[in-house]
């Protein structure tokens, strides 16, 4: 009877040796990435402009291992702004077919180029008049002669120790749709404001998106405080609204200065209890840092950051509309 491979006992192998092996793995599949990226071009720039120019989506077509893939470069793709999903090989030849358009462009993905489910549902799109783009490992193959364009992702060796599983020729499908997906986000111009709006709930959505007036505190919570106001005044302003800090504004609610608690701090230091007693524009920070509520809340943090502060006075049109903290930031998941 047959051991299992999980039945059998364990080769006793050094650690040196697994550790070779292991790079020995990732020399060899960055090895069949970098042929692949000296004999591939025009196939490319084809098929990245067949992607784009289409007024239908993306369908990208794969079983087994280069299903997996396919997945994930359906997903790549959707996430830079081109309208794509997967079909799995099977399920389109028992009714999915019908999510599929003429205008729609197929990405069929097989490295023998001979996958019987594959190529089963290829005449559909033929009969649509779709655009096919094939990656396979061989270029020969019935998936590589019905295609409109194709894209060589054969390989020399699998990089297994058995030389067997989809391992290089799997990395390099996946490299070759990165490589699809990154030229048609450059075809469509796509900025990196763009893609937050793909991902509003990521923390780069939040960082691209987030407006200041999104996270400031509204006018109730403004501790605002007149020039004419004793310190000890103002620090029931400061402790009551949280901010640990006093925003000073004249008559018409223009911005004069700011005391914080770090002002306060040294302020004791230098005058002791008798600084109580002083009246606020004599010992506030002038001229303090300010921004507008339309700004990106990122750029409140790199001014905070960059002037060593925490919090900072809202403006609009010369007068102060709110106030932000790092802490509102942090909470917002932009810091």
């Amino acid at each position: 009877m047959i051991a299992l491979p999980w039945e059998r006992e364990s080769k006793n192998l050094e650690d040196s040796y697994l550790q070779s092996l292991g790079k020995n793995i990732l020399f060899s599949e960055a090895e069949e990435l970098r042929r692949a990226a000296e004999r591939l071009g025009p196939e490319l720039v084809e098929a990245a402009r067949a992607i784009h120019d289409a007024s239908g989506r993306l369908v990208v077509v794969g079983m087994g291992k280069s299903g997996l893939i396919g997945r994930k470069i359906a997903a790549t793709f959707a996430s830079l702004g081109t309208p794509a999903f997967f079909l799995h090989a099977a399920e389109g030849a028992h009714g999915d077919l019908g999510m599929v358009c003429r205008e729609d462009v197929g990405l069929f993905l097989s490295n023998s180029g001979e996958t019987r489910e594959t190529l089963e549902i290829l005449p559909y799109f033929k009969r649509l008049g779709a655009v096919i783009i094939a990656l396979t490992g061989n270029p020969t193959s019935r998936l590589a002669q019905d295609a409109d364009i194709v894209i060589d992702t054969e390989v020399t060796a699998e990089a297994d120790p058995l030389g067997l599983a989809p391992t290089s020729s799997t990395t390099l499908q996946l490299a070759v749709g990165d490589a699809l997906a990154g030229m048609v986000t450059e075809l469509r111009g796509i900025k990196k404001e763009d893609f937050a709006m793909f991902h509003p709930g990521g923390s780069l959505g939040r960082r691209l998106l987030l407006r200041v007036e999104d996270v400031m505190g509204s006018r109730e919570r403004l501790p605002l405080v007149g020039p004419q106001t004793f310190v000890r005044e103002a620090i029931f302003e400061m402790t009551s609204k949280g901010y640990g800090a006093a925003i000073v504004v004249d008559d018409r609610g223009r911005l004069l200065g700011i005391f914080t608690d770090g002002d306060l701090r040294r302020l004791l230091e230098d005058q002791g209890p008798q600084g109580m007693g002083l009246r606020i524009e004599d010992v506030m920070t002038k001229s303090p840092k300010f921004i507008q509520p339309e700004k990106l809340a990122v750029e409140a943090v790199h001014l905070m950051e960059e002037a060593e502060i925490s919090c900072l006075a809202v403006v609009k049109d010369e007068v102060v509309v709110g106030i932000v903290h790092i802490h509102d930031l942090l909470k917002a998941g932009v810091a």
